[in-house]
């Protein structure tokens, strides 16, 4: 999900993130709030099918399959004062006592983002290493243009990369025998 602007130069936590109307959505990355645009419409699209493809084979199991807008507190705090917050465009949670009426609190079991221009770096760096970091077991990073699937394994404290692209049946560890059919996914 693009980026588009930075609220003023301040140090937020997630206190703050409940007193905002929600009009508009922001993740907060160390304490600085970027404010989401809205998808595009092949955004939207994979979303929905990658989703869609999660749910179905994640019936009847622990997992459950969130799509955006979801929350995920990596480092929760009881006070609410930690000050990393993400919406990840799909979030896979196996341990349901990490769900809140709020979202996640602590690293989900598989999180899914899909790359536009605005949110490269921040997919690619910022989120990569804090996903890492938080114990996040897998993470996904879709990119439509290319019609690319990059999957990070966690293996100790450090991701293994898989890469599969539009005609590759994609295995999800955290769901074992689950395939994703990414020419579906890619579909025009």
């Amino acid at each position: 999900m693009p980026l588009v602007q930075e609220k003023e130069a301040q140090h937020y936590t997630y206190a703050d993130v409940l007193t905002w109307d929600g009009g508009e959505r922001y993740e907060l990355f160390d304490g600085e709030a970027a404010l989401m645009a809205p998808p595009n419409r092949m955004h939207q699209k994979i979303l929905m099918e990658l989703a869609a493809q999660l749910h179905a084979f994640s019936k009847g199991t622990a997992c459950e399959v969130y799509p955006a807008p979801f929350g995920v507190r990596l480092f929760p705090r009881e006070d609410n004062s930690d000050d990393t917050f993400f919406e990840p465009d799909i979030t896979v949670v196996c341990d349901p006592a990490k769900l809140d009426d709020q979202g996640c609190r602590g690293a989900p079991d598989l999180v899914v983002e899909i790359l536009s221009p605005a949110s490269v770096k921040h997919d690619f760096l910022y989120k990569f290493n804090k996903y890492r970091e938080a114990g996040v077991r897998e993470y996904w990073i879709v990119n439509p243009n290319e019609k690319i699937l990059q999957v990070y394994i966690l293996d100790g404290d450090t991701y293994r990369v898989f890469s599969y692209d539009s005609g590759d049946m994609t295995p999800v560890s955290v769901l074992p025998g689950c395939q994703i059919d990414l020419k579906a996914v890619f579909a025009d």
